[in-house]
């Protein structure tokens, strides 16, 4: 792979530093897009924590082999977009794909997903899952409910001790009785 030329440098350093610092890349084919649409697009990205900027495959290409990201060049043919995720890889992707939906010219490729290298089905696939909020609640709903349950078990306990004691000093006074 040849090193780019000095006024590239920084473009490669800078896509490196994202492909590290993102929770997840979605690469998608841009060709037939207005620049309407990718503006849209780009906006629709920012609210939920994404960024989308458009490449050169050469420079992705050494950017990705820098960032330690094997199998993204079989990915990088015809024109490249990248979406970066900075915040939640389940809402951009969402974004994505409902925005794929309204622009058949928009195509995804493939994503990155940590360290991990998906295809563009597995990339749309994210969009599927629940957010990362609603993750957290389930999974604080899943580890709070053996606590409550423990709780209502101690809280049985004395309650129960304290029937069985008034039903023994009943049962001792119809005795003595």
């Amino acid at each position: 792979m040849e090193n780019p030329r000095p006024g590239k440098v920084a473009i490669v350093e800078e896509l490196t530093e994202r492909f590290n610092n993102s929770a997840a890349v979605i690469l998608t084919e841009y060709r037939g897009l207005k620049v309407s649409d990718l503006e849209n697009l780009r906006r629709q990205l920012k609210g939920v924590g994404g960024s989308f900027k458009i490449y050169k495959n050469t420079l992705i290409k050494i950017a990705a082999h820098e960032a330690g990201l094997d199998g993204l060049d079989g990915y990088l043919e015809g024109p490249t977009a990248l979406a970066f995720v900075e915040a939640d890889a389940v809402e951009v992707a969402k974004v994505v794909k409902e925005f794929a939906k309204g622009n058949a010219n928009l195509v995804v490729k493939a994503g990155v997903l940590g360290s991990s290298v998906i295809d563009g089905a597995g990339a749309l696939a994210l969009a599927d899952l629940p957010s990362r909020d609603v993750l957290l609640g389930q999974i604080a709903g899943v580890m709070a409910a053996p606590m409550r349950d423990f709780a209502y078990v101690l809280k049985a306990l004395p309650q129960n001790f304290a029937y069985a004691l008034s039903a023994l000093v009943d049962k001792r006074r119809d005795e003595a009785a």
